[in-house]
């Protein structure tokens, strides 16, 4: 009970006066007309009123019942129909956002599935993943968020900063191992390492972001050496996208990164500020946006960038009524008023631009 209350306590920002004040935000695409966009800046999440909370005014900040619950410092961003899943560096908690109920809430564990220090996470065949670093743990829950089960250990995990799993297989993300780890999702079994430390193609340094397409070729952020590698489901190298340098199509500080169905591959670096976007049959760099600033729509400090094409219509409310959106880019900032940015990549569907 004591557990209970303190996580709602953390999710709990501040009293009346406080939350983020709603602001008017102009419609901004990208690319800016009078070119034709590919994409839209939505909304920004960052508490309860941001996804259509409610308040009852006057009588609830009397009984005390006026609190907003909101994100302090996303690490990374999951999804299933309905709701988010956001790791929160600032409060050590996963927070539950629900687009049905329009809350915000931690997810409640207790005994085995307690979390420490949760980092990465991904949904898959209806399981959340969790890579906890403090547990040197993986820990799944089931449909309901029930604790389900863990993968690895101290023998066998030093700080997991991510997972993703595909088919049999659990891969993680282990930081200072320089190391994919990869687990048997059905015995828990360690079955295979991929990596080590090194700057040749297919070695590590610092590995921070996982991803699996949906042939099983496994993407990480390779963060010392300032690339995005890529491997086939045996472990194999393929390619990488990106080098050190501050041109376009470098990396400087990479973060977070996502692949769309339509082959492209959207990578955060954290020091640019911005997402750059990347072909992945040609590594090319195709676009960039983002930039650093205050206002919704830019970003301070991102670190997670999560795909998913199952929420569009909770967020219909935002699209312009010339555009159509196909599937939803959420960019998580680690510091600054605006925490969730929500984009919007599609078409556009008004009278003819040029």
């Amino acid at each position: 009970m004591l557990r209970k209350y303190l996580l709602l306590l953390g999710l709990i920002l501040l009293v009346p006066g406080c939350a983020t004040p709603k602001v008017e935000r102009e419609t901004r695409f990208y690319p800016e007309l009078p070119n034709e966009p590919r994409m839209q800046f939505l909304t920004t999440i960052s508490n309860e009123q941001d996804i259509g909370k409610r308040t009852a005014g006057l009588r609830a900040f009397v009984a005390g019942e006026d609190q907003t619950r909101g994100l302090s410092r996303p690490y990374a961003v999951a999804s299933r129909p309905g709701r988010l899943y956001v790791t929160d560096v600032g409060l050590d908690l996963v927070v539950i956002v629900d687009l049905v109920q329009r809350e915000m809430r931690a997810l409640e564990t207790s005994r085995e599935g307690t979390l420490r220090q949760p980092r990465g996470l991904t949904v898959a065949a209806d399981h959340l993943y969790v890579a906890d670093s403090l547990r040197r743990q993986v820990v799944a829950f089931d449909a309901e968020d029930q604790y389900l089960r863990v993968y690895g250990g101290p023998q066998t995990l030093e700080l997991p900063l991510d997972v993703a799993v595909h088919g049999d297989r659990v891969y993680v993300a282990d930081f200072p191992a320089h190391e994919i780890k990869v687990f048997d999702r059905e015995s828990g079994d360690l079955v295979q390492t991929i990596g080590g430390r090194g700057r040749d193609e297919g070695q590590l340094d610092r590995p921070t972001h996982l991803r699996v397409d949906q042939e099983g070729n496994i993407y990480v952020t390779d963060s010392l050496n300032f690339r995005i590698q890529k491997f086939d489901p045996e472990g194999n190298y393929l390619h990488h996208f990106g080098y050190v340098g501050s041109t376009p199509g470098a990396f400087a500080r990479p973060k977070g990164f996502d692949l769309s169905r339509d082959g492209y591959l959207y990578a955060v670096d954290a020091a640019f500020e911005n997402v750059q976007v990347f072909h992945d049959e040609t590594q090319f760099l195709v676009y960039f946006f983002g930039g650093f600033g205050h206002a919704p729509s830019f970003m301070y400090l991102p670190a997670p960038l999560t795909i998913e094409y199952e929420n569009v219509d909770f967020f219909k409310e935002h699209v312009d009524p010339d555009f159509e959106v196909e599937y939803l880019i959420y960019v998580g900032n680690q510091l600054g008023d605006y925490k969730l940015n929500v984009y919007g990549f599609g078409k556009w569907t008004g009278a003819p631009l040029n």
